[in-house]
């Protein structure tokens, strides 16, 4: 058992909180009973995955995506409602990290990612150097690496090829992120993976010769949240699940 305050006090160190400039507050964003023994981790704070934690007996939700966000309308009416609605009657904590747990080095989205693909990161770029970048295998092609992601993934990426050029240096940074692809393109990658795809990414890929690869914003980011839930769990003698909602994104 851990105290929530203390929990929430612990997480804001292990995952450098106070570093970040974000979209929204990072750590308790809504207060549940003080006792935490079961935490379920999970990638959205989604009303299908606060009411499978509750049915679970969670005491502390732990997720990458909360529930507020810079610019929103401000008033507990419609979805907002539902989903606070069932954490206040159920009296349990939600906790949520959004670029601190993209960026840790081991438990973090991008961490897990390069983990499960096999790629080896030997720096960071882009914004808050929340992206990371990597010398490739040998013999890696843009097919085998798209055959990758399909496989460890469960989803076929989107693919905008580049010029052919071998693939020396992959670049990725998942969710959203495909503001770095100019960042990417600079840092001299030949290949470069996120979640997302907007329209001008595919321009960019064709006209610079840097491939592109859209691998799903919830595929690339189901990673971090069960990492971070596995290691309090074990740091503080807690029981944890992990629950994936699944999202087409």
């Amino acid at each position: 058992m851990i105290h929530r305050d203390e929990l929430d006090g612990y997480l804001k160190g292990l995952l450098a909180v106070d570093r970040f400039k974000d979209y929204g507050p990072n750590g308790l964003q809504v207060e549940g009973r003080a006792e935490v023994r079961k935490v379920v981790s999970g990638v959205t704070a989604s009303l299908a995955l606060i009411e499978a934690a509750v049915d679970a007996g969670a005491d502390a939700i732990v997720v990458h995506h909360g529930l507020f966000w810079r610019g929103q309308d401000g008033r507990v009416t419609g979805w907002m409602k539902k989903r606070l609605q069932r954490l206040l009657a159920a009296d349990v904590n939600l906790f949520a990290y959004h670029l601190p747990l993209d960026a840790h080095p081991e438990l973090g989205n991008n961490a897990q990612l390069a983990r499960r693909l096999g790629l080896t990161a030997e720096r960071s770029f882009g914004d808050q150097e929340l992206g990371l970048l990597g010398a490739a295998d040998a013999a890696l092609t843009l097919e085998a690496l798209a055959a990758r992601v399909r496989e460890r993934l469960g989803r076929a990426p989107v693919v905008v090829e580049g010029d052919g050029r071998p693939l020396r240096r992959i670049a990725w940074c998942t969710g959203g992120a495909q503001g770095f692809f100019e960042a990417a393109i600079a840092a001299g990658a030949d290949a470069y993976l996120t979640g997302e795809i907007s329209e001008p990414q595919a321009h960019y890929a064709r006209e610079t010769g840097v491939a592109y690869l859209a691998c799903g914003h919830h595929a690339t980011e189901r990673y971090g949240a069960p990492a971070l839930g596995e290691h309090i769990a074990a740091r503080f003698g807690l029981e944890h699940r992990f629950i994936d909602v699944d999202n087409p994104a």
